[in-house]
């Protein structure tokens, strides 16, 4: 499938010449709707990437990312629509002129105070007791997914995962020298637990992927299933099992945080971008055993984290129980979303996310680039058949099921 290759698929004609990216829309041409950002191709002295010596594994990918366009309504790319609410804003302005007034100075290289913010979050939040010892914060979730790998995975390890599922697994598992392989899903995009325990007999893997809940189908997965490759793993060999919990809050379910006591290789890895609406911030946390969190100390840059960023962040978790207010909201409009699609005849897969996918559909293009016509951007993560979309405000989510309603007519 394709969205099991990092970087390898060209989402959603990203790639495409933008003078035909909306060819046949009477409301968006190239110059009301251009792709923002950088076009990639051929230096001025005539030299592409595929001149350059880069590594074999990177050779024929391409960067992981949506495209930017300018459009009214961006439901594509996961953000929390509602921005910080204005006191919120001053707190983090006088965090930061704090911080400011010793930019001449390294920040705190451990992130005390904001590890021991983030565990007094989790504990509350989850019922788990969690300590400062058990965290460890990075710039995003991604650079602790880095971190992770270059720690337990690298030359000659295997991390394993089953796709369709973030692409970004697949990449940085790459970027750092780990060979990835994956196992399938079911077609209603859960993990066949026989199917899965097989592949780790097979494949042996250092580091196991577990997303939940699943980006890009929005699909959770049940405590039992993570018990039983946790110990499936650590049967064939001590293996690294990173539970990918970005979109917790949103979750029907409950936090699989519990399970990292008395499993000491087992890791749950948040992100503030996503319930605390912060994805500027790039503020990404794991909890795990403290072996663990001693462990990625090992490949850290000095310094990694800002003065900045952690005075932005500290300020975050102040309002934690106003910006889980707008979570609550967004998590009625995702279950709206996937009731007015059903409504529709549409195939819509459960979610436990803030995003939809939803399909099936014999070209998802051309429904992609009707619902772009209406002014409504949403993502193509090369599922076959199958969109998703981001849970907006209502008056966007209203704007999008409107476009859908079209589109469906048209083709």
């Amino acid at each position: 499938m394709s969205t099991g290759s990092a970087g390898g698929t060209n989402l959603e004609g990203a790639s495409k010449d933008p003078q035909t990216l909306h060819a046949g829309s009477s409301h968006f041409t190239p110059a009301t709707a251009g792709l923002r950002g950088g076009t990639g191709g051929r230096s001025p002295g005539g030299w592409s990437i595929d001149d350059l010596p880069i590594r074999d594994e990177l050779k024929g990918k391409s960067p992981y990312g949506a495209p930017q366009l300018d459009v009214p309504v961006l439901l594509n790319t996961n953000e929390n629509p509602y921005p910080l609410p204005e006191a919120l804003v001053a707190r983090i302005a006088e965090r930061v002129a704090d911080a400011a007034r010793n930019l001449n100075r390294y920040p705190d290289r451990d992130a005390v105070e904001l590890r021991e913010g983030l565990a007094a979050y989790l504990t509350k939040s989850t019922g788990f007791p969690v300590a400062r010892e058990n965290v460890w914060a990075a710039n995003g979730s991604n650079e602790v997914l880095q971190q992770l790998l270059q720690t337990f995975g690298g030359p000659g390890r295997t991390a394993l995962g089953f796709a369709p599922t973030y692409q970004m697994h697949d990449l940085i598992a790459r970027g750092t020298g780990t060979h990835w392989t994956q196992g399938p899903r079911d077609d209603d995009f859960t993990i066949d637990l026989d199917v899965a325990l097989a592949a780790i007999a097979v494949q042996r893997p250092d580091v196991l992927f577990v997303c939940s809940p699943n980006n890009p189908t929005g699909t959770a997965v049940p405590r039992e299933t993570v018990l039983a490759l946790y110990e499936a793993a650590q049967a064939v060999k001590p293996t690294l099992v990173v539970v990918d919990e970005a979109y917790i809050e949103f979750s029907h379910h409950d936090s699989l945080l519990p399970l990292i006591e008395g499993r000491p290789l087992l890791v749950v890895t948040r992100t503030m971008s996503k319930a605390f609406g912060a994805a500027g911030l790039r503020l990404g946390y794991l909890a795990a055993d403290p072996a663990v969190v001693d462990a990625v100390q090992l490949v850290r840059l000095p310094y990694h984290l800002s003065s900045v960023t952690q005075a932005t962040a500290l300020a975050a978790l102040e309002f934690t129980d106003t910006l889980l207010g707008y979570v609550e909201r967004l998590k009625a409009e995702r279950d709206r979303i996937v009731t007015e699609l059903r409504a529709m005849g549409l195939d819509v897969t459960d979610s436990d996310a803030n995003f939809v996918q939803f399909g099936e559909f014999a070209d998802t293009h051309a429904v992609w680039q009707a619902i772009l016509a209406q002014g409504v951007l949403v993502r193509d993560n090369g599922v076959p058949g199958r969109l998703r979309v981001t849970a907006g405000t209502p008056d966007e989510n209203n704007a999008f099921l409107d476009a859908v309603r079209a589109a469906t007519k048209e083709l």
